[in-house]
């Protein structure tokens, strides 16, 4: 199964959690950190996280969770198929989850994830970018994704 992925960069999470509890019929979330917050939601079918981390406030990034490694190379044949740079990171740390992930960024610039979550993790993530901050694991070093040759 699929289930789409949408990560919203918030300013107050508490308030941020009471207004997403409400929105999905008060389900506990799945993930709580005093800097993140998931619920892994089966109605709709949504990974929904949101989190405080310095980002601009907004949607951040959007995607499409998988189960299978199966399911995963099939996405990341539709990410090839859109004709746009990639960028796969295998067994990568980010928003307290180990995941092997590809990244794309669409004609508007926003980015895209397919992912499969290996198991949990404790740190909110890290950078296989030197000059990267943990902070930004959850989205595409542009250079990378701009540099690399299409799919």
């Amino acid at each position: 199964m699929k289930r789409m992925h949408i990560h919203v960069s918030v300013e107050n999470l508490d308030d941020s959690i009471r207004f997403y509890r409400a929105i999905f019929g008060n389900a506990e979330p799945t993930v709580l950190k005093p800097d993140y917050c998931k619920w892994e939601l089966t109605d709709p079918a949504v990974n929904f996280a949101i989190s405080k981390r310095g980002a601009k406030t907004g949607v951040d990034h959007i995607g499409i969770q998988v189960e299978t490694d199966n399911e995963l190379a099939e996405m990341n044949a539709r990410f090839a198929a859109a004709q746009l740079p990639v960028d796969e990171q295998i067994g990568t740390t980010c928003c307290y989850a180990k995941s092997d992930k590809t990244w794309t960024v669409d004609p508007q610039g926003v980015a895209w994830e397919t992912f499969r979550t290996l198991e949990a993790a404790p740190v909110f993530g890290t950078s296989h970018e030197p000059a990267v901050t943990s902070a930004a694991c959850c989205v595409p070093v542009e250079s990378r994704v701009t540099l690399r040759s299409r799919g």
